[in-house]
């Protein structure tokens, strides 16, 4: 006999007696019961709870709001896929109001490095998807989200999400991702704090999120 052999006698023995493993049930809601209206005003509560800039901006007017954001904004970084309408209302180099910040593309093609990433003001995305009932906003990696470092690294995260993308709960949600993909899950800022409860933002991730919600 083996030693592998022994070891495994050895195992089957000790669990020969062991109870059976109890079957627990997973009775989770699977589906909302809310409206479109409430999971908006859920999210939003959610969201500014967790000190993220929430602007609820009709659809036609999000390359004026981005613009507004952005102003003082040197560079930014975006993902290879995000829609260039977006991007459109950003002020012509010149003007009085500081110029237009130099844009980032992070493609497959053309991967920002880490250095590259912390020079940059900020970053603009989409989303994957938003659960109401934590004040989550998902990423999975989409052409319009871009990898996950992009929207780790810089300081400012503005996130532009479709109103049709909020859901109330978990399960909905991961019905929706691209499972293959990696994924990064957002509830607000980053923050952390010590000992003493000192709040501290910024250490795992962006110290700032504004969220940009197409009405």
């Amino acid at each position: 006999m083996s030693a592998r052999e022994d070891i495994m006698n050895r195992i089957k023995s000790a669990l020969r007696d062991a109870p059976a493993t109890p079957v627990v049930p997973r009775e989770y809601r699977r589906s909302s019961d809310m409206t479109a209206e409430q999971r908006l005003e859920q999210l939003v509560d959610r969201l500014v709870d967790y000190k993220a800039n929430v602007f609820l901006t009709p659809a036609g007017d999000a390359p004026a709001k981005l613009a507004e954001l952005l102003t003082g904004s040197t560079s930014i970084v975006v993902p290879h896929g995000l829609p260039e309408s977006w991007l459109a209302a950003l002020p012509s180099a010149g003007k009085d109001d500081g110029g237009t910040p130099a844009v980032h593309v992070d493609s497959p093609e053309r991967r920002l490095t880490t250095a590259e990433l912390d020079a940059v003001d900020a970053v603009v995305t989409a989303a994957a998807v938003a659960v109401s009932e934590t004040g989550t906003i998902m990423l999975d990696g989409g052409g319009d989200q871009g990898r996950r470092i992009i929207s780790l690294v810089p300081d400012r995260h503005i996130c532009i999400l479709n109103v049709d993308q909020i859901v109330e709960v978990l399960p909905e949600a991961i019905a929706r991702l691209e499972a293959s993909r990696p994924q990064t899950w957002i509830s607000g800022p980053s923050a952390t704090s010590d000992i003493e409860l000192e709040r501290v933002e910024g250490v795992h991730g962006p110290r700032t999120l504004d969220v940009i919600i197409l009405t």
